[in-house]
């Protein structure tokens, strides 16, 4: 990561920030937001855990009959339920089939309707609002996470790196902040984008 780049990180921080709140409050439909679907997928990385031990250990004898239907049919097992209900056929080997069949749909198609996904159509759009969010989360994170370890054994450069480019403010405002002089100013700005680089990288 070069000089450049450190810069606009630190310099877009609060925007970031602001776009995180916004895609955070973006309605999917029925009072859900992007946060709160964002936290759904949460339940879906335990789910997938959860199918790394034997299914009798947390599936009821019903549930373990829809999974081996389902297991008969599915040729791949894609990601978000939409896609799920879609891979699933509607017609099955025998009537049994056809039952279990239509049953596992019902039970996707209640968690669509639980998400609100019937009032809206744009899913890809909800999908990119998600990712688009998760991304900046991380980013956010990553910048919080090198100042915080910075400040730890030079606490004075991550003050500058804050005021300066976080907050804006112009050099002789920060170096009055700081309280050092201009050429001092420029020597810790310097050393301190330096070192957030070995940190970053």
């Amino acid at each position: 990561m070069n000089e450049e780049q450190i810069i606009n990180k630190l310099v877009n921080y609060r925007r970031l920030l602001a776009r995180i709140k916004v895609l955070e409050n973006f309605s999917i439909g029925t009072g859900i937001t992007v946060s709160r679907f964002s936290q759904d997928d949460q339940l879906q990385e335990l789910h997938r855990r959860l199918r790394g031990l034997p299914s009798y250990m947390y599936l009821n004898a019903r549930e373990q009959q829809l999974e081996t239907t389902a297991h008969a049919y599915l040729t791949h097992y894609p990601a978000g339920v939409k896609s799920q209900l879609a891979a699933i056929p509607t017609k099955g080997a025998d009537q049994e089939d056809d039952r279990l069949l239509r049953e596992l749909r019902s039970k996707i198609e209640k968690v669509v309707e639980a998400r609100g996904w019937e009032i809206r159509n744009d899913f890809d759009a909800v999908l990119g609002r998600v990712d688009e969010l998760k991304k900046l989360q991380e980013e956010i994170e990553q910048i919080d996470s090198v100042l915080e370890e910075m400040e730890s054994y030079m606490p004075d450069f991550v003050t500058l790196l804050r005021v300066h480019y976080i907050d804006r403010k112009p050099w002789d405002e920060a170096s009055a902040i700081i309280g050092v002089s201009k050429t001092v100013f420029y020597t810790w700005r310097k050393k301190a984008l330096r070192e957030y680089a070995a940190l970053a990288r």
